[in-house]
């Protein structure tokens, strides 16, 4: 209960009395609805009361505020959060404005635009051919959509450079594994092998990151111009958790499908020494990278599951 102000409902077509004895009361003021009687108190002096009649039991017809309801520690911490509030609103009186904020703000827009519009194409043609062929789509995924995907996965890689300049007050080392992980399954795994092109596997990956992106670009977009949008907000931190995952097992499977065609080929392979007259096979790298996706992974949902509950993080309300 707050120390300066008590709030109590009582019911009407009750006859109530309420002995507050010992307990020093200032200012008492009360407003009747049709429903209730609203009964504020305002102590003379600052502390707890520990309850608001003389008697222990509360009588059934009392009915405390609970919306405004407050108990010691509720209070200390919404003392400390108008504390940080009011340090960082001084923190950043005394930041100088950036005179390239416009700027910076047009060429994000510029950027999420482009990157929204690419994988929305990718995403409606994928799914178009779906429809209309079926599981024979699985199969021509990569000669219809890598050119889009290409462009897309290329101009990610600013999605690294941003932070890395300043520009966004994002880490770097988050973009940087998904934006490498994507990269080296699209032109190393499935780009440098032919024999990958035809792959099923392809369709998977593609469509579970166009998934992730028709959502993740238009709310990064419509924030540089101060809209939110409370749907777009809960998709784009929920759609992840279980897209991401199934995007990182199939780019696992295209990794594995390529392990065989890497050794029969010899592509990308290290050769050793005329005296040993063999070759290191890429497939061994492929190995270590097995393990270090799945610790990207970990990672990156990690900071994804942080930045969520970040953003969905309820507040108490607060007393009146």
């Amino acid at each position: 209960m707050c120390p300066c102000v008590c709030f109590v409902y009582v019911y009407v077509h009750t006859c109530v009395c309420v002995c507050v004895g010992v307990w020093a009361l200032g200012q008492v003021s009360h407003r009747s609805t049709q429903r209730q009687v609203n009964i504020t108190v305002r102590k003379q002096e600052h502390g707890w009361w520990e309850r608001l009649t003389m008697q222990e039991r509360k009588p059934v017809f009392l009915a405390p505020d609970f919306d405004r309801w407050l108990d010691e520690s509720d209070a200390e911490l919404e003392l400390r959060e108008k504390e940080e509030k009011l340090n960082r609103i001084s923190v950043e009186s005394r930041i100088p404005k950036d005179p390239y904020l416009g700027l910076k703000k047009g060429y994000l827009f510029m950027y999420n635009l482009v990157q929204f519009l690419g994988f929305s194409w990718i995403f409606v043609n994928m799914t178009v051919r779906l429809f209309i062929l079926g599981q024979d789509s699985f199969y021509d995924t990569f000669h219809t959509i890598a050119d889009m995907m290409y462009f897309c996965q290329i101009l990610a890689v600013l999605e690294v450079v941003n932070p890395a300049l300043g520009i966004v007050r994002t880490g770097v080392v988050p973009p940087l594994i998904q934006v490498f992980g994507r990269n080296f399954v699209l032109f190393i795994i499935l780009g440098a092998l032919e024999d990958m092109h035809n792959k099923p596997v392809v369709f998977f990956i593609f469509y579970a990151w166009s998934c992730i992106e028709i959502f993740r670009y238009p709310f990064y977009m419509l924030a540089c111009i101060d809209i939110k949008w409370t749907l777009l907000t809960w998709l784009r931190y929920t759609i992840w958790m279980p897209l991401y995952p199934l995007g990182v097992i199939a780019e696992a499977v295209a990794v594995i499908q390529s392990m065989p065609v890497f050794d029969e080929t010899g592509v990308l392979s290290v050769p050793l020494p005329k005296a040993l007259g063999l070759s290191l096979s890429f497939s061994y790298v492929l190995h270590l990278y097995l393990v270090l996706m799945f610790l990207g992974l970990f990672i990156n949902f990690r900071h994804l599951y942080k930045q969520r509950r970040r953003r969905f993080r309820t507040k108490k309300r607060k007393a009146y």
